[in-house]
């Protein structure tokens, strides 16, 4: 057994080494540069849609505000806590930096893979809409076997993997250390609010995620916020130690024990990664649930997921560890961002709370959106005859979630995680020229409509 494990450790390893992480980033270089910087020249206004009203005649299922709080509900986590703190742990203050670089890029992947998902989109026999890499890999490029595969990747992350024992598992040690009610009754509570939500289907998830979504992640930067305030006078030193960092090797001080440029390198882009899921294919799903006349409106709208989860919220995470010395500490993971808390604002006990119900919080909006991806891959691979057991099978396993501590489950979760990416990528690849297309389209329409509204000398 231990060697089994001691294997699937290896693999891991190699999924998530160099090769992965180049490719992923490298994917969005190219569409960066070849979508000429569209992250940068075109945020304000994907800011301005997300926040725009919808009109309810459009093709789709939810909002597009809604869709990307779906999204949002799966990528805005445990990462962003624990991530984020095993990054810093592992490559120094340099890791931020990397994870910053990683998502900048990775807004284009993003945004190219949401905009295939609303192009190659397709309506079940109960009428919604169904969408995403297993799509555009079947009706775009061509290959059936593609779009199995990610789609049996994707499904085991829901069921095994980020979907439920993981976030589970954070939940109920937060019940239990901050507020010390037992496992058994939060793995209760837990289960039947999970229920409740997920047998309601996309409507009911994205309504919970919508309200959800936002009051935690604005509840949480606050708190991050406060703490950065209350250590303003050493916010430009640990901005330079971060960049610094990234190039140079940090020296080993107190627990921290020193860390190679590479390491930085590696461990910032692959939390970064982790964390916003840009390039693996799972927001697409919620993209192409939107009610949207425009898959390049979708994609500038659902680009924003990787900026809202990693250039704000994880930066928070960052900086108030980074301000308060709590990466030099012997914690780790939640252990390290709920020291810096404590430290941060001054409060033993006010500053853990925070951190705990940030995690709860997190961690079941995470459940709710993968729970939804799950759906969508047994759509496609069975039909909806199957989504009601599929349903049954993942509170089911939600509720062992409790009871499991298996370390191989994981480690095997984190593998098809990292799977899930690379027939995904495939198809961004191959499908680039109609991303392309349909940009240079949708623009130069916009460009025409803008001059013909110009009053004429």
């Amino acid at each position: 057994m231990d060697n089994l494990q001691s294997l699937l450790k290896t693999i891991d390893n190699f999924v998530w080494g160099p090769p992965l992480l180049i490719l992923l980033v490298g994917t969005g270089v190219y569409f960066t540069f070849s979508l000429g910087l569209i992250q940068f020249r075109h945020l304000p206004t994907a800011l301005k849609m997300v926040f725009s009203k919808d009109d309810s005649k459009k093709q789709g299922d939810v909002s597009s505000f809604a869709a990307l709080c779906t999204a949002l509900s799966a990528t805005i986590g445990t990462g962003n806590i624990v991530g984020v703190a095993t990054a810093i742990k592992l490559g120094g203050p340099g890791a931020l930096f990397w994870m910053w670089l990683a998502a900048l890029f990775g807004m284009a992947t993003k945004y190219a893979e949401c905009l295939l998902a609303v192009k190659y989109r397709k309506v079940d026999d109960k009428g919604q809409m169904v969408g995403g890499p297993m799509y555009y890999l079947q009706y775009g490029v061509g290959s059936k076997a593609l779009a199995i595969m990610f789609a049996v990747f994707a499904l085991g992350v829901a069921c095994f993997g980020i979907g439920t024992f993981p976030q589970v598992n954070a939940i109920l040690d937060a019940t239990e250390i901050s507020f010390g009610v037992s496992r058994e009754i939060s793995a209760s509570v837990l289960t039947l609010l999970v229920a409740f939500v997920t047998l309601g289907g996309i409507q009911s998830i994205a309504k919970v995620a919508g309200k959800v979504v936002p009051t935690m992640a604005l509840f949480y930067v606050l708190a991050c916020l406060s703490v950065i305030i209350m250590n303003a006078d050493k916010l430009l030193d640990a901005i330079e130690l971060v960049i610094v960092s990234a190039f140079t090797s940090s020296a080993a001080t107190g627990g921290f024990l020193g860390a190679s440029i590479m390491l930085a390198i590696q461990s910032g882009i692959a939390r970064g990664v982790f964390s916003n899921e840009s390039g693996l294919g799972s927001a697409p799903m919620a993209a192409a649930a939107a009610k949207t006349d425009s898959c390049v409106k979708q994609g500038l709208i659902s680009m924003t997921g990787t900026f809202f989860d990693t250039i704000i919220i994880c930066t928070m995470t960052g900086l108030a560890l980074i301000l308060t010395g709590a990466w030099q500490s012997d914690f780790a993971g939640a252990a390290m961002t709920t020291h810096a808390f404590a430290v941060g604002l001054n409060a033993d006990t006010f500053g853990p709370m925070l951190v705990s119900i940030g995690l709860i919080f997190f961690a079941f909006t995470t459940i709710l959106g993968w729970n939804y991806y799950g759906e969508r891959c047994v759509v496609f691979l069975f039909g909806t005859k199957a989504v009601l057991p599929y349903k049954f099978i993942f509170v089911a396993l939600v509720a062992s979630g409790a009871f499991l501590h298996l370390d191989m489950i994981w480690i095997i979760a984190d593998i098809v995680n990292g799977l899930m990416a690379i027939p995904n990528l495939i198809g961004l690849i191959m499908l680039r020229h109609v991303v392309l297309e349909e940009t240079k389209l949708y623009f130069a329409t916009q460009f025409n409509s803008m001059k013909t509204a110009q009053p004429q000398n």
